[in-house]
């Protein structure tokens, strides 16, 4: 079973959380919206979900692997 640890996005470093928002953006593939976001755009969009407490970062201390996660999904995984 995955063990999972809340990442604060304040205790990253700015270019590390940068990073880790595009690489998360680079998994999308394409966008489905009205208009193409630009990589701005989508990076602003993601740290706004962070701050608003919509999203989390987790990471699988298993796997070594981390994701952004909604809130309701990260505290059902964060309980077990």
């Amino acid at each position: 079973m995955a063990r999972f640890v809340l990442v604060p996005p304040a205790r990253l470093e700015d270019d590390v959380l940068r990073g880790l928002l595009e690489a998360y953006i680079g998994r999308d593939g394409t966008d489905y919206g009205e208009r193409e976001l630009t990589q701005e755009e989508k990076v602003g969009r993601l740290r706004r979900q962070l701050n608003d407490g919509e999203l989390r970062i987790l990471f699988d201390l298993d796997s070594e692997q981390w994701d952004l996660v909604p809130t309701v999904q990260a505290e059902e995984l964060l309980d077990n």
